[in-house]
């Protein structure tokens, strides 16, 4: 499949991080693209209330080629077959796009995107454990085959969503929850004395060039890297060839937003979570705009670069009640408008 062609964005869109409450596919992908209608970007919903598979590690690792998990007291574990547990999360994710075939077939008009969401390779070697119960973080072979079986896995899983979604451009995010700590060497071994080394830069590039590549080439528009404000690498996600980053505005420090300043000069895409979700009313609207239009005026960042963001939650709303995260959307909807009327004066 040929790399489609990047376009160049005009407006600020939202979009939302991907996990999502309730157990109930249908209902999830009926809200988010109620929702998110065009211009903006629905998303398939990961459900970890449905329980083992279904959370976003387990998604993953059922789309690794040649390698199968199943879960055990300490987490999900590397092993020689499929059983139970891989069958169960390859099953789950297989119902949730054939959802949304069935809810985006019964449109009158369909957005022209739709977004996805997987774990990246630095935070899946963190999650998933070998034989032994130690994370897969600790071999470096295990890391090297684990990014390399997920660049494998994911020409299938974009394959099935195009066909779901005829025509839309497929937007993917990336998730690295865990790279801070990977990077920093702060993940603690299974017995908890001491701490796995930590992942030199350039593996850590490299294994992110090779998802990267793959999603590119399987038919991925746009393929953003998702990361905690904290010690966030965004230097070395450019370099390895993403097409933006997806980070928590709430925490944001000034040098961090000088470098997102330069990632938008450059034409890469600027996912700011915007709104903080984990507080207990949601802000206002007002204060989520001037959250994100008072440091862009700061850095001398031109109005018309604005189209290159895309504004999201804080974090995924999981932990939310349905209204709640319905709510959500709605907000965001109404923070892109906020920007985008900065634009126009």
């Amino acid at each position: 499949m040929s790399v489609p062609e990047r376009t160049v964005p005009t407006e600020v869109t939202a979009t939302a991080l991907g996990p999502w409450p309730g157990d109930d596919p249908l209902e999830a992908a009926r809200t988010i693209r109620g929702e998110l209608g065009s211009p903006h970007v629905p998303f398939l919903a990961e459900l970890p209330a449905r329980g083992v598979g279904s959370d976003a590690l387990g998604r993953t690792a059922s789309l690794l080629e040649e390698l199968a998990v199943d879960v055990q007291p300490f987490g999900w574990r590397l092993v020689d077959r499929p059983g139970r547990d891989h069958r169960r999360a390859a099953s789950a994710l297989s119902t949730d796009i054939n959802v949304l075939a069935d809810v985006a077939g019964a449109e009158d008009s369909t957005a022209p995107e739709v977004k996805v969401q997987l774990v990246g390779p630095l935070s899946l070697a963190a999650g998933l454990h070998l034989h032994n119960g130690e994370r897969a973080l600790i071999d470096h072979g295990a890391r090297r085959d684990l990014a390399a079986s997920l660049a494998a896995g994911v020409k299938g899983y974009l394959r099935r969503v195009a066909a779901a979604v005829p025509g839309a451009r497929i937007v993917v995010q990336v998730d690295e929850p865990d790279i801070a700590a990977v990077l920093a060497g702060t993940i603690p071994t299974a017995s908890g004395y001491r701490t796995l080394r930590s992942v030199p830069a350039s593996e850590a590039r490299e294994s992110w060039r090779l998802v990267l590549e793959a999603l590119h080439a399987a038919g991925a528009g746009e393929a953003v890297v998702a990361v905690p404000e904290v010690e966030a690498p965004f230097e070395q996600i450019l370099a390895a060839g993403a097409d933006g980053i997806a980070v928590p505005v709430k925490a944001l420090t000034t040098r961090q937003w000088e470098q997102l300043a330069g990632a938008a000069e450059a034409g890469k895409r600027l996912w700011i979570g915007a709104l903080d979700v984990t507080a207990g009313d949601l802000p206002k609207t007002a204060a989520c705009v001037d959250g994100v239009w008072r440091p862009w005026r700061q850095l001398g960042l031109a109005p018309s670069l604005l189209g290159s963001v895309r504004v999201t939650p804080s974090d995924g709303l999981a932990g939310l009640t349905p209204a709640r995260a319905k709510d959500v959307l709605s907000r965001l909807t109404r923070i892109a408008d906020g920007l985008n009327q900065q634009v126009l004066g």
